[in-house]
């Protein structure tokens, strides 16, 4: 079994920045991939952005340049810098960690609210 903790959400200004952080603890499989998804009241869940664990990210549209995704293997631990938060990137963020092993496991989401 995976657990996943999640943090760094909040209340922030447009404009504004965050971190999220999420580690993984259980039975860590070293190839993997770990990400974000976001979900929105009343829409579907969205994926933000996901690193593997030999470094290769990928980001959507709407987080390209504005959105950094990173992780310390050693900690089991990605994290998701977003500047210029916008309205519109309030959700609840999901952390996700996929191994190659197969399978997937999903953090309980940390809320973002991007308002002034």
């Amino acid at each position: 079994q995976v657990q996943l903790e999640e943090s760094g959400g909040g209340l922030v200004q447009p404009g504004g920045s965050l971190r999220l952080s999420c580690t993984a603890s259980g039975s860590i499989f070293s190839i993997n991939s770990m990400g974000w998804s976001r979900q929105a009241p009343g829409r579907q869940r969205e994926l933000v952005a996901s690193m593997h664990s030999a470094g290769k990210a990928f980001y959507v549209d709407f987080a390209k340049g504005r959105f950094t995704i990173s992780r310390d293997n050693a900690r089991n631990t990605v994290y998701l810098q977003m500047n210029s938060l916008k309205p519109e990137d309030t959700a609840v963020y999901l952390c996700y960690y996929k191994p190659a092993s197969g399978g997937v496991y999903w953090g309980q989401g940390t809320q973002v609210t991007v308002s002034s």
